[in-house]
């Protein structure tokens, strides 16, 4: 019992995750492991709270911290940083609060004089997201000191390590516990302050007010004969400079009262010596208890959720931890130990209510038949203590409130009168023969626990728990802003009236109803803890003793309910949809009436017939082994069905992605669609009214195609414009279409070679039979036509111009060229236009004509016998050029055979004395000159240096 069993615990953390709902051992280490189990599977989403009692000493602070450890060591298991530091946070709580709030007793070492339950908030995953801590009844009495401090710390704060030195710790200044190390442990809290959040100042002012309630309990008071005075002016200013506020301030509220009258007149009342120690005492009281308060407050605002949201981050489930003081008989009980064992009492009901009545009343009402068994119900103690105008503490209540001098005896004469009758209160008027009571002082009451006698010395003054206002005042005028913090109602006006608080036992009833009614909604598991001897001994277990604890607890007749009944229970639909995989007539889902007639199928197909009962709602189950082999079962069919599930849910998001592709591709398509359909829209609106405008819609320009129209526009734009084309022909003349086609002819021939080739005049085709163009040699010219016509019988003369002839030797001639529908003529215009050369125009293979000004032609024959001239132009335009007339008119049936386009500088010819190549060079300002080439390429780039610049030369290459 006394002893640190941390590797039991470490082993039930490992395997406590095994859901095997059989084991109901009772005892901390299987009772949590269950409970936070149930809570994993998230399943019923419940609330859960174990609930630790016993009487003092029995180990219930201990078992709370395993509790928390516990859950701590089975959560997170991804590490995430936000977690950690929540459960880091909720861990080292516990340190702080029991620095702050545990004192040793003469039942205990590390005794909670406070009451905490502690809400923990899981998500849906079961990480614990927050928590809240609720504070119940500090016993001021018992103020945490410093003695584990540096000597630096306890220097700055003008204290002593000697706690014989304080008057206020001086009883317990012997006491020392050899499993205690001061320093480690005042090194522990302040780390675990640090880890909760709490700043260097905070912290500070935590050292200072804590010093400051060792000083208040040294401060004596004498008097003079008419006033009191303070002895020790150190120690005031010590304390001034503790809490940041004015000598004589803090003089003034210690020695002096301000009172408001009626008529709003402030008086100024000075304190006896018995009124300024009262006064002192419950201000130093009342500093620690607000700086309990803070420090709690100070926790739940690190560990609150934030921001919570149950559609975003799922259902929210609450596991309430309570951790509370035991059960307390001391040899002088007073008020704390009455407030104590009535808290006690209202949680005994709790589990009558809910484990005792709630689970024999479960029977009846779903019809099993069921035997009675007798418990005690200590209503009638609750009753005693909290009834309104009857019980005890409305007796307190009413002798707070009554004017006058109200007396500790007074009140304990009205509660006889009142409760005289009552089977579990007695006092030493009400018995006289019962000396261990003392007359005008001791009330006894019979607790389920035993019974217990209180001294009423005490009472009144506690229950009305005053402190003067100019301690208030004087706090919140600090500054130090952790101090005035704590006392908000220091700023209230000295002649405001106020409604009269209410008192302490009201105030702590209040808190308790209200917790048995947080713990009443929740699914409790309970953890009771047995003390097994009152000497603290790892060895000795006291029978008669534990016996007692046993009996009081209710732990017998929990356990004849148990026994007798069943131990487990659960309502069809719930039973049904867990085990429902376990039977072939209920899986996947069931056709039977009703869920109670698939959950009989269940059982009979597994033969537990006889281990049930069945209710109107739920299923009764009597021993745990029955729910084992189906736990069994269930589990060796899971990874079956995860398996199926795993296909269902791969064929479902294949199905959900190929949804989505297709829908990507029909949203592609319409877009698509709605792209081409645009660019329809925009080309018909820019192209709507073009057959009216000047230029046909030439000057419009196009917008860009989407990628799948291009190749559509492309031909789109190529029937645009050859409808622009037919409607600039449709107006010209038909005598002028010959001539048209004629130039277009020339101008596919040429490509756009060559920029003038005389597109932009009237062609005259035969320019030697032209009277204007050739005034003396016309005449002539057309009477050897004539003669060549009627000699090779040709149908019209196609082309005729005055050339130069060029030779090997760089020289040139005058000739003329004739081109008739059968043959090419070379003839000299100086003999009366002899012909020196004919050959037939079938024979001409291709034509080389140059890409500059120059009207170099080259005519290429099959018989490798070339014409090299150049085309002179005429004399009434000297600018003519004629190049592109002699491929339209003189080769309009060689270019209708579409010969390949090649290009060749210079141009190249071959006759009877060798192959050839001519250079030109053109310049405005003289006249065109000639190279001729007979040698090597070598000479021809030598030549190309020569003469400048390169010339390109089309090529036209006709094969038969």
């Amino acid at each position: 019992m006394y002893r640190w069993v941390w590797e039991h615990f470490s082993c039930i953390a490992v395997y406590g995750r095994v859901r095997e709902l059989s084991d109901f051992i009772k005892n901390i280490l299987i009772r949590v492991p269950k409970m936070k189990e149930g809570f994993m599977c998230l399943e019923r989403h419940e609330y859960k709270s174990p609930c630790v009692s016993g009487e003092s000493g029995a180990g219930k602070t201990e078992a709370s911290k395993y509790i928390m450890q516990y859950i701590a060591a089975i959560t997170n298991p991804n590490q995430r940083a936000e977690v950690e530091s929540v459960k880091n946070v909720l861990l080292k709580s516990n340190c702080v609060l029991e620095a702050f709030g545990n004192a040793k007793t003469n039942r205990n070492d590390n005794s909670s004089r406070f009451g905490k339950y502690m809400d923990i908030n899981f998500n849906f995953n079961g990480d614990p997201t927050g928590g809240h801590i609720n504070n119940y009844l500090l016993e001021k009495v018992r103020p945490s000191v410093l003695r584990g401090g540096s000597d630096g710390l306890l220097k700055s704060l003008y204290l002593q390590r000697d706690p014989a030195e304080y008057a206020y710790t001086s009883q317990g200044a012997s006491i020392t516990l050899a499993s205690n190390n001061d320093s480690l442990c005042h090194k522990a809290v302040m780390a675990a302050l640090k880890v909760i959040g709490f700043t260097t100042d905070e912290i500070s002012s935590i050292y200072k007010i804590l010093s400051t309630i060792l000083h208040l309990g040294n401060l004596q008071f004498t008097s003079d004969g008419e006033h009191v005075v303070l002895v020790g002016e150190d120690t005031v200013k010590h304390i001034s400079e503790l809490t940041s506020t004015e000598p004589e301030n803090t003089r003034k509220a210690l020695l002096y009262r301000t009172v408001a009258t009626g008529g709003g007149e402030v008086i100024e009342k000075g304190h006896n010596e018995q009124e300024a120690s009262y006064g002192r005492d419950a201000f130093a009281k009342a500093l620690y208890e607000r700086l309990f308060a803070w420090i709690v407050g100070r926790i739940n605002s690190v560990i609150q959720v934030k921001d919570y949201n149950p559609a975003l981050h799922g259902k929210n489930t609450v596991i309430g931890v309570l951790d509370i003081y035991g059960f307390e008989i001391f040899d002088n009980n007073s008020f704390e130990q009455f407030c104590i064992n009535y808290c006690n009492e209202k949680l005994q009901q709790l589990f009558i209510e809910l484990i005792l009545r709630q689970e024999q009343d479960e029977y009846q009402r779903e019809g099993i038949t069921w035997q009675n068994i007798e418990y005690f119900n200590n209503q009638i103690i609750v009753d005693l203590v909290e009834q309104p105008h009857k019980g005890i503490i409305s007796v307190l209540d009413e002798a707070c409130l009554t004017a006058g001098k109200v007396t500790d005896t007074v009140c304990l004469d009205s509660m006889n009168k009142k409760l005289g009758q009552h089977p579990h209160y007695t006092s030493r008027k009400l018995c006289p023969a019962d000396k261990t009571m003392d007359f005008n002082r001791d009330f006894r009451i019979r607790h389920y626990a035993g019974d217990v006698t209180y001294s009423v010395e005490g009472f009144l003054d506690k229950n009305k728990d005053p402190l003067f206002q100019d301690f208030k005042r004087l706090m919140y005028n600090s500054s130090d802003p952790v101090l005035k913090e704590m006392w908000p109602d220091g700023k209230m006006s000295i002649t405001e009236v106020t409604k009269r608080p209410l008192t302490a036992a009201t105030l702590f009833k209040n808190s308790i109803i209200a917790l048995v009614d947080k713990l009443a909604c929740k699914e409790p598991y309970y953890v009771r803890c047995i003390k097994p001897n009152e000497v603290k001994s790892p060895l000795l277990f006291d029978d008669g003793r534990c016996q007692h604890q046993v009996a009081y607890l209710g732990l017998l007749e929990n356990v004849h309910v148990r026994r007798a009944g069943f131990a487990y229970r659960q309502p069809y639909a719930r039973f049904l949809q867990r085990y429902k995989m376990t039977c072939e007539y209920t899986w996947p889902n069931h056709l039977m009436s009703s869920d109670q007639e698939a959950v009989e199928a269940i059982v009979n197909q597994h033969g537990f017939e006889d281990d049930v009962a069945y209710g109107h709602t739920k299923l009764f189950v009597r021993t745990p082994r029955t729910l084992f082999t189906l736990e069994q079962e269930r589990a060796a069919l899971i990874p079956i069905l995860v398996l199926f599930l795993q296909k269902v849910w791969r064929g479902a998001l294949a199905r959900m992605r190929c949804r989505k592709i297709r829908a990507i591709y029909t949203i592609m398509a319409y877009y698509k669609c709605y792209k081409v359909k645009a660019h329809f829209w925009e080309v018909e609106r820019r192209f709507t009214n073009v057959r009216n405008m000047a230029d046909y819609g030439k000057s419009v320009e196009w917008p860009t195609p989407p990628a799948a129209l291009v190749q559509f526009h492309r031909i789109t734009r190529h029937l645009y414009r050859r409808w622009w084309a037919r409607q600039l022909i449709k107006n010209i003349p038909p005598s002028d279409m010959a001539e048209v086609r004629a130039k277009v002819a020339a101008l596919s021939a040429l490509s756009g070679e060559r920029v003038d080739w005389g597109y932009s005049r009237a062609w005259e085709r035969d320019y030697l039979a032209n009277a204007k163009d050739s005034p003396l040699t016309s005449t002539n010219f057309v009477h050897i036509t004539k003669e060549l016509k009627n000699k090779d019988q040709y149908s019209q003369v196609l082309f005729s111009c005055s050339v130069r002839m060029l030779n090997w030797f760089n020289n040139t001639k005058d000739r003329a060229l004739l081109i008739t529908d059968k043959h090419i003529y070379r003839l000299e215009p100086k003999k009366h236009f002899k012909v020196q050369k004919r050959i037939s125009l079938d024979s001409v293979v291709g034509v080389s004509v140059t890409s500059g000004s120059d009207q170099m032609v080259a005519l290429h024959t099959a018989s490798q016998d070339d014409f090299l001239v150049h085309l002179q132009r005429g004399q009434l335009n000297p600018n003519q050029d004629r190049v592109g007339e002699l491929l339209a008119d003189g080769s309009t049936r060689l270019m209708s055979r579409q010969p390949p386009l090649q290009y060749a500088t210079p141009v190249r010819w071959m006759d009877d004395l060798g192959k050839g190549a001519v250079l030109t060079n053109t310049d405005l300002d003289r006249l065109m000159t000639f190279c001729v080439l007979r040698k090597s390429p070598r000479s021809l780039s030598s030549a190309h240096e020569k003469w400048g610049q390169k010339q390109k030369c089309c090529v036209y290459n006709f094969v038969q």
